[in-house]
């Protein structure tokens, strides 16, 4: 007879009580550092309410009930009506309606591959494979309305019937998607539609005026883009965001980019909800997934602008979401556009798309054949290696602008291209100082980028220490720390944040299965009371202009970006009787893009332009600078007069320039042709 057993404590019992405690002191821990972090810094110093945001959310119910009271419509459904009501009034009819075309025609192409998916996932493919053949054939003088119109309709008449039972299918599982979280489905709409506010602005963005508005505006106008690197440094720099911006331009004649920027939006919280199902949420998790990411400072600051970050972000969430799906050749394909698009669209985007890849390929591993890989990496290359491949042939350097230390571009210094401002150190603290000293590392201020980084932290370990989503919440966290290690710079890493948003969600759900609500509520109220702080333009309350002038971009552009309106005036007044080149005469001032071929600058963007003028500067007698007007073919300049510096002026009165037409400090003077010179 053996002796009795003595029980010690349970280590049955014990240990997953042990493991529940820690994880939810992990997940609270997190935002009782945010409060801590907000008092300590005194983060809401000077805040200002976003009283138009709330204005816009009770508008918003009050404008849905009646769908919801008397149409049966669910609120979430009735909301979106709302809000996809109000972007044509903002964004104007016609950009709206040429974007749902485009959309509609890559919905069709991708679903030639991705037959069995839902329309995003179509959407998205398609659009990466249209833009990238579109790559190839930037130079060629096809770039116009009724090519693209048959190019679509094409497509259209070719692919309705799939088209139309997608569309069936969408309806379908939206109503249940919606049915089976109501009020969360409900939330994240209106946020998302609070974000997507940035897309009723007109473009007024310093990058964008000078820089991303080049190539649309390029082929809007002439047919091609001239892949010059000689006037425009970034003229052959990864260009497939600025193409996906292009294409409604070009149908409707007009810039599109709040459109083609709520539909990133769209096809990104497509995404990650999607993502976030993968992970192990359900559908109530997946809403607020999408209601983090929407709420989110940057986002909204990235729907006012054509900054790459925003389709980088669609882009990595369903690369990720097709890798979870059972492995097939046609999935890794669609995979192949998706990570040929992230590599097209900026280097770091590539960084991530290849730092994903292996994982990637591994799940797919049972689809990946000789034929299936050769035919992946061909397509890899179509999409994402046309501005490299035209960079390499006309500059000397694939990367251009950027390694010319390495590569020696005759059109650009031969130094490594880097920006010391964002410098500012690599450590352990890094999350704690880029949540409340944000200004360090971003044109913003402090909480421009959410408390996400502080606030979940803890629940970012608990997901690398959960099965299902440690691989994930591991390679985010990795690629996040590689990026910020060589550049802090807190909107290159902003597409990896959202990125992570499913599985953090789906960890706190697992840590306190209870309340998880209740603790990412706090996260998500003081995201949305931090928006202001993510851009000069949601801190000037930009939304609350547009609103006043219902619609029209003439006074946003008088008070926000006079050179914008300048560029109108000078279009209207000379109309086809355009002669020369178009100069910004300023040190300071952004290119015109707008003018396309026509623009030229003095800054940066032209170092051989701006060191002949800093050359000129030097002859007092202005003779230099009338030599570099005529030598550039300068017709029009736009200047600020109180700039003027005494040789520009000189040659401006011995050219006898005249002044044609003023925006609050910016000037558009004419210059009459060389024969006419006195």
């Amino acid at each position: 007879m053996s002796p009795p057993r003595v029980q010690g404590p349970s280590h049955a019992l014990s240990s997953p009580r042990v493991r529940t405690a820690a994880g939810r002191v992990l997940a609270w821990s997190g935002l009782a550092a945010t409060i801590t972090g907000a008092v300590v810094h005194d983060l809401f110093e000077g805040w200002r309410p976003p009283r138009t945001l709330a204005i816009l959310v009770v508008a918003g119910l009050l404008l849905a009930w009646p769908l919801r009271r008397f149409a049966r419509c669910s609120w979430a459904s009735a909301i979106a009506l709302y809000w996809c009501a109000l972007l044509p009034v903002f964004a104007d009819p016609l950009p709206v309606a040429a974007t749902l075309l485009a959309a509609a025609a890559a919905t069709a192409l991708g679903g030639t591959l991705l037959r069995d998916e839902d329309l995003a996932a179509r959407c998205i493919a398609g659009t990466a494979l249209a833009a990238g053949v579109l790559g190839w054939l930037m130079p060629l003088p096809i770039h116009l309305r009724w090519i693209y119109l048959a190019a679509c309709a094409a497509l259209l008449a070719w692919q309705w019937r799939p088209l139309w039972s997608g569309l069936r299918s969408a309806r379908v599982a939206w109503t249940d998607s919606v049915a089976t979280a109501p009020l969360s489905a409900a939330f994240a709409v209106m946020l998302l539609g609070l974000a997507g506010t940035g897309g009723w602005l007109p473009t007024l963005q310093h990058d964008d005026i000078g820089y991303h508005l080049y190539l649309p505006w390029s082929l809007m106008l002439d047919g091609r883009h001239p892949l010059d690197p000689e006037y425009h440094a970034w003229a052959l720099a990864p260009w497939f965001a600025d193409v996906v911006q292009a294409v409604p331009q070009v149908l409707a004649g007009a810039e599109a980019r709040g459109a083609v920027n709520a539909l990133w939006l769209a096809l990104a919280a497509s995404g990650l909800w999607r993502l976030c199902l993968a992970l192990g949420g359900d559908a109530r998790a997946a809403w607020w997934t999408v209601a983090a990411w929407a709420s989110l400072p940057l986002t909204a600051a990235l729907a006012g602008g054509m900054q790459t970050e925003l389709p980088t972000t669609a882009l990595l969430a369903w690369l990720v979401v097709l890798g979870h799906r059972p492995a097939s050749m046609r999935g890794v394909l669609a995979m192949a556009l998706l990570a040929g698009a992230l590599v097209a669209t900026k280097l770091a985007a590539a960084a991530m798309a290849l730092a994903l890849l292996p994982w990637l390929a591994w799940r797919q591993r049972a689809a990946l054949g000789p034929a299936t890989v050769a035919v992946a990496m061909a397509l890899m290359a179509l999409v994402g290696g046309a501005s490299y491949a035209f960079a390499a042939v006309i500059a000397g350097n694939p990367l251009l602008p950027l390694a010319n230390g390495m590569f020696g571009s005759p059109y650009f210094p031969a130094e490594d291209f880097s920006d010391p401002r964002w410098q500012a150190g690599f450590d352990a603290a890094l999350p704690w100082h880029l949540t409340f000293d944000t200004a360090r590392y971003l044109e913003a201020d402090a909480g421009a980028g959410g408390v996400v980084l502080v606030a979940l932290a803890g629940t970012w370990l608990l997901a690398i220490a959960m099965r299902r989503t440690r691989a994930f919440a591991l390679l985010t966290l990795a690629l996040m720390a590689g990026l910020l290690a060589t550049s802090q710079y807190l909107r290159y890493v902003y597409p990896l944040l959202a990125l992570a948003l499913p599985a953090l969600v789906v960890a706190t759900t697992r840590a306190e299965p209870r309340h998880w609500m209740l603790l990412l509520a706090p996260v998500i109220v003081l995201n949305l009371a931090l928006q202001p702080r993510g851009h000069w333009m949601l801190g000037a309350n930009v939304v609350k202009h547009a609103l006043s002038a219902r619609g029209a971009d003439a006074p946003l552009y008088e008070t926000f970006a006079p050179e914008r309106q300048l560029a109108a005036i000078m279009r209207e007044t000379m109309g086809a009787d355009a002669r020369g080149n178009v100069l910004m005469l300023s040190d300071f001032g952004p290119m015109p893009a707008e003018f396309g071929r026509r623009a030229r600058t003095i800054i940066w963007y032209d170092p051989s332009l701006a060191a002949r003028a800093a050359t000129a500067d030097r002859d007092a007698s202005g003779e230099a600078w009338i030599q570099l007007l005529r030598d550039e073919g300068i017709g029009e300049v736009m200047l600020r007069p109180d700039e003027l510096s005494p040789p520009r002026r000189a040659a401006l009165e011995r050219l006898d320039a005249r002044p044609r037409a003023a925006v609050g400090r910016v000037e558009w003077w004419q210059l009459p042709p060389a024969g006419d010179t006195p």
